[in-house]
C-alpha cells in the first residue's frame, strides 16, 4: 500500500515488485494473491491495463488514503483502540514531539 500511496500514477503487478526488491517481506509469487485481496478488501482497484511483452497486464491504484486505511485497520476486532494508544505512549522511541500533537488532535476532538 505505502509503494502504491508514493507514486502519482498506476503500478502493474511488474511495477510493484520491481520497486519493492529491497524492503520485500513476501515472495514475488504471491503478488497476485496479495493484488486480489487488497482488491477484495476495498482499498485498491484496476485502473487500468499495461501491454507487459505479449501480454497485457492490470494496473492498480489507491481507493483509500493512508489515512482512511489506517482506521480501517483500527477497527478490526482484534485491535483495543485504547490498549494501542497505551502501548504508543509507553513506547521510548515516540517522541515528546509525537505525543504533544496526539494531545492537540484529542483536544480539538
Amino acid at each position: 500500500m505505502e509503494l502504491l500511496w508514493s507514486q502519482d500514477q498506476a503500478l502493474s503487478r511488474s511495477d510493484i515488485i520491481d520497486m519493492s526488491e529491497n524492503n520485500r517481506t513476501w515472495k514475488a509469487s504471491s503478488i497476485h494473491i496479495l493484488l486480489n485481496s487488497l482488491i477484495r478488501k476495498g482499498y485498491i482497484e484496476v485502473d487500468g491495463f499495461v501491454k507487459t511483452g505479449k501480454n497485457y497486464g492490470r494496473t492498480f491504484r489507491p481507493v483509500v488514503s493512508e489515512e482512511e486505511y489506517m482506521v480501517q485497520q483500527l477497527k478490526t476486532p482484534s485491535i483495543s483502540i485504547p490498549k494501542f494508544f497505551s502501548a504508543l505512549v509507553k513506547d521510548e522511541d515516540i517522541g515528546s514531539d509525537v505525543l504533544e500533537e496526539l494531545k492537540n488532535i484529542l483536544e480539538q476532538k
